[in-house]
C-alpha cells in the first residue's frame, strides 16, 4: 500500500479508504481461516499416513533383542540361580561377595 498523508485527505476519500481497508481485513481473515483448515486437514493426512509407516509407538521404542547369553556365575547353594555377568548382580552374590568371597568362586567351568 502506497503512503499516505491522513490529515490532509478529505472526509470522504478517508471514508473511502476505511472501508477498502476492511473489507481487505474481512478478505485477510476469511484466508487465514481458511489457511488454518487447510493446515489441519494437511497435518491429518501426513500423521495418518506416518500411522501406517510406523504402527504402533511400541515398535520404535522396544528394545532391540539381545541373543541369549550362557550364565558365567552359579549360587552354590541354589545350583538353579545363576548369573551372566550382564545387568546388576543378584542378591545372593552381593551377599557373597560382602561376606568376603570372591567373584572367581562362582564361576561356572565350562567343559570344552
Amino acid at each position: 500500500m502506497r503512503n499516505v498523508d491522513l490529515r490532509s485527505m478529505p472526509l470522504d476519500e478517508l471514508r473511502k479508504l476505511h472501508e477498502e481497508l476492511w473489507k481487505l481485513h474481512e478478505q485477510v481473515t476469511q484466508v487465514a481461516t481458511e489457511l488454518a483448515q487447510k493446515m489441519t486437514a494437511e497435518r491429518a493426512t501426513i500423521e495418518k499416513r506416518l500411522r501406517r509407516l510406523k504402527p504402533g509407538t511400541r515398535q520404535i521404542r522396544a528394545r532391540r533383542p539381545y541373543p541369549k547369553v550362557m550364565p558365567k556365575y552359579r549360587n552354590p547353594k541354589n545350583r538353579r540361580e545363576t548369573w551372566a555377568g550382564r545387568g546388576s548382580r543378584p542378591r545372593w552374590l552381593a551377599a557373597q561377595l560382602r561376606s568376603g568371597k570372591k567373584l572367581n568362586e562362582f564361576l561356572i567351568r565350562h567343559a570344552h
